[in-house]
């Protein structure tokens, strides 16, 4: 499949593809999202393979231009300025047959725009795992992560109707598309989120012999799962993330350690998650109609039901 001509809508952003990094190691395993689906857990899982490295952090974002990137831990990497920054990130791969990272940014369109042009110009050949969940318990998940972090305030059911993120993000279909404008579907493992954590090793098995390694290695450590919401947790207030600002981080910086753990205290309060979902049935109601028909499309588009997406389909009492 041949690439569209995208100078129009890269503009701006062009990541230096080095002729002289040419022969350095390149990933080539791209875990894609879908936020909130197990993507942590999954890449934990492959890094265990003898012939698979996963780079450390899990999520690089390299392809996503710096103004659509809003995570301080990553920005401070500034890996967009050059190639060989990202690139240092796989070098003690050694002799790894399969090279990957896992930033869930690169299905968030549109808010994160032109991943799938970025990643063909870098590697045309590039396997793509993408994670589907229930798009309702997704959205779900994706609020209350949102909640966590001090990003969200409004209560869900608001949240959810005026922030087309929680939307864009589970309208697998249209993620997707993206990215088959620039590749085949054959370059994609399009597994669900429901499957894996109903068999986890032979979820697992079955992605090692799509990439051709050693299918009957079992992973040690498949009861470790990550990122799950506990039943209570801390809510970061709306002040919490202005402590990367400048100039109160240079201010903060020069604070005694006891006296910022104190500070940070007082910025969080602890929360009910039963509170948070106070407002599922309603959200439920809203989004079935939608999302199903958003995954009428996806089966269309990939040949496949989901009947584990029991949110979805109302068959989970």
């Amino acid at each position: 499949m041949s690439a569209k001509n995208s100078n129009e809508q890269i503009k701006d952003f062009e990541l230096n593809y080095s002729s002289d990094l040419a022969q350095k190691v390149r990933p080539n395993l791209f875990i894609i999202g879908a936020m909130k689906a197990g993507t942590t857990s999954l890449q934990k899982y492959l890094n265990t393979h003898p012939d698979v490295f996963m780079c450390e952090p899990k999520e690089p974002c390299y392809f996503v231009h710096p103004r659509e990137l809003s995570w301080p831990k990553i920005e401070k990497l500034k890996l967009w300025k050059d190639e060989e920054r990202y690139l240092a990130l796989f070098q003690k791969s050694q002799n790894a047959k399969i090279i990957g990272e896992a930033s869930t940014a690169y299905t968030k369109f549109p808010l994160v725009t032109n991943i799938p042009e970025r990643i063909y110009q870098f590697n045309p050949e590039a396997r793509f795992i993408y994670v589907l969940r229930d798009p309702i318990e997704r959205t779900i998940s994706h609020y209350l992560h949102e909640v966590r972090q001090g990003n969200e305030y409004n209560d869900m059911l608001t949240a959810i109707m005026k922030q087309p993120l929680y939307g864009s993000v589970s309208n697998y279909e249209n993620q997707l598309r993206q990215f088959l404008n620039y590749f085949d579907l054959d370059q994609f493992f399009i597994f669900t989120f429901e499957e894996m954590i109903e068999n986890t090793l032979e979820s697992v098995k079955r992605i090692f012999d799509w990439l051709s390694i050693d299918g009957s290695f079992s992973p040690p450590n498949l009861e470790q799962k990550s990122h799950t919401t506990p039943d209570k947790f801390y809510l970061k207030s709306k002040f919490y993330r202005m402590r990367y600002s400048f100039p109160l981080n240079k201010i903060a910086n020069l604070l005694p350690t006891k006296v910022r753990k104190v500070g940070l205290k007082t910025l969080v309060k602890e929360v009910d998650r039963s509170v948070e979902l106070a407002q599922k049935e309603a959200v439920i109601e809203y989004l079935q109609p939608i999302q199903r028909s958003q995954v009428e499309q996806l089966s269309s588009l990939i040949h496949r039901d989901f009947p584990e997406w029991k949110t979805l389909s109302g068959t989970n009492n």
